[in-house]
């Protein structure tokens, strides 16, 4: 993710506008009086939080997005702009130096390899006969229909120490690209590499604007460990920055203007097959800042249904405290018992646990 689309992705553009413009929810969209020109009767000022831009359909005629609104706002240039706003995300600015650019260069490179590791992925699990039983366990264990399957862009990684790596050996990769995107691993003992993933489900996992960034994988076998195991942390893969399934979410949680978390990849797959397609998931790990802030910039209204067992309790407190710390609070005057007024802070979020029967 670049420095920009990092910024953008923790600054809510409907948040920073109404600071200096009073905006009303119409719909999906919000409408106010734009700010750049006087003696409006009407309201033609329209913000789009599923895009992150703004424009006015009265006399200036201006859009963009929150670089191009301060810009016009402040008579800012871009770097002033982007100064401030990278201030307010909590975003550190590095000057593009071609090393940066190298890196970029990298990402994407990476990035592309495992879009063919998942087609190598896919390939196993629907069209191999060491895929059938993966495929049986989706199926008629846990009730996901082929169309689910295919949404989801699930595979399977055979049981082999380095099927994966020969396959991309044979085209050209070598294996410190492997490494860098966490689909290989190096022996203890130096002298070899081996498949990271091995008899698993694999779950795709894409940030929200598509890119795909690593792997989460499900053992078939409950006697395997660990049951799960993901990517490790690489240059494109930060488990603490990304939801699973937050690009299928995002325009399902603009429309119900709510977000439901869960626990782990079967839930998120469930309940869009069921019908609820706002369902994101930390991946089985605690709510942190990164990824609240991620949700604040489709919702406000968050509804907390992780597992009923003692984990799920403590995940959800955990994700009660993230929101505390990441939300932004309001001060609120109220009468105490005894008639005295004292202020009390408000979470300026509508925070809900479901309660699920044990089981």
């Amino acid at each position: 993710m670049s420095t920009i689309e990092e910024i953008k992705a923790r600054i809510n553009i409907v948040d920073l506008i109404s600071e200096s413009v009073k905006l009303r929810r119409t719909g999906k969209n919000y409408i106010g009086f734009c700010p750049f020109h006087a003696n409006t009767r009407t309201p033609a000022f329209v913000v789009f939080p599923d895009s992150g831009t703004w424009r006015c359909f009265g006399e200036c005629n201006e859009g963009g997005d929150i670089f191009r609104f301060l810009m016009k706002k402040e008579g800012w240039d871009f770097s002033e702009a982007l100064r401030y706003l990278a201030n307010k995300a909590g975003v550190t600015l590095e000057p593009f130096t071609p090393k940066k650019k190298e890196e970029n260069a990298y990402a994407e490179r990476l990035s592309s390899i495992l879009e063919e590791a998942l087609i190598f992925y896919r390939h196993h699990l629907t069209q191999t006969e060491k895929g059938k039983e993966a495929l049986a366990y989706l199926i008629e264990k846990r009730k996901l229909s082929p169309k689910a399957i295919e949404t989801f862009e699930l595979g399977y990684a055979p049981e082999s120490w380095e099927d994966c790596l020969t396959f991309f050996r044979k085209k050209g990769y070598n294996e410190k690209e492997l490494i860098d995107c966490g689909l290989i691993t190096q022996r203890s003992e130096q002298d070899g590499y081996y498949d990271r993933f091995r008899k698993r489900i694999i779950f795709p996992i894409r940030n929200a604007n598509q890119r795909l960034c690593g792997f989460g994988a499900r053992a078939i076998s409950n006697e395997d460990i660990p049951k799960y195991l993901n990517s490790p942390q690489t240059l494109i893969f930060d488990k603490g920055a990304l939801l699973y399934g937050l690009d299928k979410a995002r325009k399902a949680i603009r429309a119900a203007d709510q977000a439901i978390i869960v626990e782990g990849y079967f839930d998120v797959i469930g309940l869009y097959q069921a019908g609820f397609q706002n369902a994101v998931s930390p991946m089985g790990t605690a709510l942190t800042p990164v990824q609240m802030r991620l949700l604040k910039r489709y919702t406000r209204r968050i509804i907390l249904a992780l597992d009923a067992d003692s984990a799920g309790e403590k995940a959800t407190l955990k994700g009660l405290q993230v929101a505390r710390d990441t939300m932004n609070h309001a001060e609120d005057f109220i009468f105490d018992p005894r008639g005295l007024i004292h202020s009390e802070a408000r979470l300026d979020a509508d925070m809900r646990v479901c309660t699920l029967p044990s089981g």
